[in-house]
């Protein structure tokens, strides 16, 4: 299978530590890779470096083969932390905000808000919105310039059980409509049931990478690489 992103030895350093220290990750075309790693480990700090919201220290980033460049951010939609949304708005005038910007038509608004199922909240502010539904709000924000890849940061914090479920049933959808997604979570159980590949970050560093093997203890996997790593001394 092609590869739609690489990094080879990514670096990002603030003052005098290292975020990030020499990351060489590897994502499929039409997968779900899930970037597992303790808070504070560097996993947003890698994202945001793909997403173009930092720069390296150093190494490289190949989106589809070439070296990464800004161009490549009309192929990539990303909802990293809390979704940008106006809360005094409804949800078709919060993505129309954002479909101007990319020139888009109001049709495109319309496709985005049924592949997160909201297209029936009408003149609802979505400040009146609950936590699934901002989220899916932020997807289709992410979704909006019909990007190739996909990156979702911890995505079901703070989520209820249907929240998640109904999250996890979008995020496996995309890979059948030509979106690789690179799902950034500490929730080992939910990363299982969706990725294909995981990577394990600690300490700033990937420390293990591989596809998920169907009989695999992903915790007790993890526990392991994240002790090797010297993150956790429990």
């Amino acid at each position: 299978m092609e590869n739609i992103l690489t990094t080879k030895d990514l670096c990002k350093k603030f003052k005098k530590q290292n975020a990030n220290n020499n990351i060489s990750i590897t994502v499929r075309k039409n997968s779900i890779y899930g970037l597992l790693g303790p808070n504070g480990a560097g996993k947003s700090t890698l994202l945001k470096m793909i997403t173009g919201m930092i720069n390296p220290s150093s190494g490289e980033i190949y989106f589809n083969g070439k070296n990464w460049n800004r161009k490549d951010l009309e192929n990539i939609g990303a909802l990293i932390e809390t979704p940008p949304i106006y809360e005094n708005l409804t949800a078709f005038e919060n993505l129309k905000v954002r479909a101007l910007l990319y020139n888009l038509p109001n049709s495109r608004i319309k496709e985005v808000l049924e592949i997160v199922e909201l297209t029936n909240t009408g003149k609802k502010k979505t400040g009146q919105f609950s936590m699934g539904m901002k989220q899916r709000l932020g997807i289709a924000m992410a979704l909006l310039n019909n990007p190739t890849l996909l990156i979702l940061d911890e995505p079901t914090n703070g989520l209820d059980p249907i929240g998640i479920q109904d999250l996890r049933e979008l995020i496996l959808s995309f890979p059948q409509n030509d979106i690789t997604v690179i799902l950034s979570s500490h929730i080992l159980s939910e990363v299982k049931q969706i990725a294909d590949d995981i990577g394990i970050i600690a300490n700033g560093m990937l420390w293990y990478e591989d596809s998920i093997h169907k009989n695999e203890d992903l915790e007790s996997l993890f526990m392991e690489v994240v002790r090797k790593s010297g993150a956790y001394n429990g």
